[in-house]
């Protein structure tokens, strides 16, 4: 099969992919290989190479980026467990300021949310945000919204969260994690800019039921000490500051060409799986007792939450790679000289198909996953290579993992739950937050590949 039959039976293949996802229920994994073996058996590929290159994309991917998601997962999780969390939580509301609590809200969620999961981060924080709406007199649903939107901004684009960095391994730019984190930086702030706009414009204005009831109050100072003892706010911060200052210290020496023993260390020191597993011994330091409960459970937990993002990323690397084996790339390369396929406008393509697949099947993780593996046999035909363009190309799928959440998004249930917000009210909040969110994500993504690429 070839030409416009075969972009056809790709596009029935991702068709598939968000029905037996959205509608079926069937776990991304699984609907992503049968989507890669029918895609390939179609399309006239020799049985022999379609299993072949099954293996080959799940696990290359796995090779590349597997570990990295494994350690970043076990950070989360101890960071959890430990207090580590709260602790940084309250160091942040400590700079800002307990009268710019929504503020406040929105920078905790960021942080916290590099490496715990957005919802895992929300549960985490709901009853500090509800202590802290009571002690500033402010409305819960603007804390909500100010917590949820800062929480999504740097779960959907800075790495070491998994979706990030399982987009990055998809299309090829593993080794550039350094670029990815300082952009994803850069374009998370006015994101989280944007939620926090919403939070004051929208949330202020949102009601929620019993909020004022004296049973349904929180105290600040009680969640804390009942928490008991937590970490040092050196130890907390450590096990994501050290790792990302190793891998950006790393891209500046790689991108300096510096040479010589010492920055041998630290290109060492500085890969992912490097960085991220010195990052786990920190968060080991995090730890209370050493004993099964902590180096066995939480580590435990730990490998369990990564593995669905493990076989979700691998299945999207077999996809992918299926993909790359039918003669597909090369009538993608005779649309190379339109306007649209080149340029910035380029950005546009990822989002938009990343935004499908999240509106359709609630996942942000698996957009980012599905998305990433289906434009990378586009990137070399379309001359787009290097850290920054393979930067900006993971920001645009992360803008389009944003828009929206609704009520096939867990997310959406937690915030909706833990707030204590309505449908309709989660859908005026929470929806349109991120929304919102994306929009601009997309946005910043754009003017940065018009002034830098």
């Amino acid at each position: 099969m070839e030409g416009i039959g075969l972009i056809l039976l790709i596009v029935v293949g991702v068709l598939f992919v968000i029905f037996a996802t959205a509608k079926l229920k069937l776990h991304p994994f699984l609907s992503l290989l049968l989507a890669a073996f029918g895609i390939g058996i179609f399309a006239g590929l020799p049985l022999p190479d379609v299993v072949e290159a099954v293996n080959g994309g799940f696990g290359g991917l796995m090779g590349g980026i597997g570990l990295v998601i494994v350690f970043g997962t076990i950070i989360g999780v101890i960071l959890e467990k430990s207090g580590a969390a709260l602790r940084m939580a309250e160091v942040v509301l400590r700079i800002v300021g307990e009268k710019r609590p929504q503020m406040a809200m929105s920078l905790i969620g960021a942080i916290v949310s590099i490496p715990v999961f957005c919802d895992s981060g929300y549960v985490i924080l709901s009853s500090l945000k509800k202590a802290l709406a009571k002690k500033a007199k402010v409305a819960v649903a603007s804390m909500a919204i100010a917590l949820s939107t800062g929480l999504f901004a740097t779960h959907t684009l800075v790495p070491p969260t998994p979706g990030p960095i399982a987009a990055a391994g998809n299309i090829g730019a593993e080794d550039y994690l350094g670029t990815i984190i300082l952009i994803g930086i850069i374009v998370s702030i006015p994101v989280i800019i944007a939620g926090y706009i919403w939070a004051m414009k929208v949330g202020t204005k949102i009601k929620v039921d019993g909020e004022d009831d004296e049973e349904n109050a929180y105290d600040y100072d009680t969640i804390l000490n009942e928490f008991g003892e937590m970490p040092s706010t050196v130890k907390s911060f450590a096990p994501i500051v050290v790792p990302i200052l190793l891998i950006g210290f790393s891209s500046v020496i790689t991108f300096a060409g510096w040479t010589g023993t010492f920055f041998d260390i630290f290109l060492f020191l500085g890969s992912p799986v490097v960085a991220l597993l010195i990052g786990v011994l920190f968060a080991f330091l995090l730890m209370p007792d050493y004993n099964e409960e902590t180096l066995t459970e939480w580590v435990g937990i730990g490998i369990k939450e990564s593995a669905p993002i493990l076989l979700i990323t691998g299945s999207g690397g077999a996809f992918g790679t299926v993909i790359k084996t039918t003669p597909v790339v090369d009538f993608i390369q005779s649309f190379g000289e339109s306007a649209f396929f080149t340029g910035a406008m380029f950005v546009f393509i990822p989002f938009l198909i990343a935004a499908a697949l999240k509106s359709a099947q609630g996942s942000s993780t698996a957009a980012l996953v599905i998305t990433s593996t289906l434009i990378a046999p586009l990137l070399p035909e379309l001359g787009i290579s290097g850290a920054l363009p393979l930067a900006l190309v993971v920001m645009s799928v992360g803008a389009g993992a944003m828009v929206v959440s609704h009520v096939n998004d867990s997310y959406f249930w937690v915030v909706k739950e833990f707030s204590g917000m309505s449908v309709t009210q989660a859908y005026k909040a929470q929806t349109a937050g991120t929304l919102l969110q994306g929009i601009v994500a997309i946005v910043v993504t754009f003017i940065l590949w018009v002034l830098l690429v």
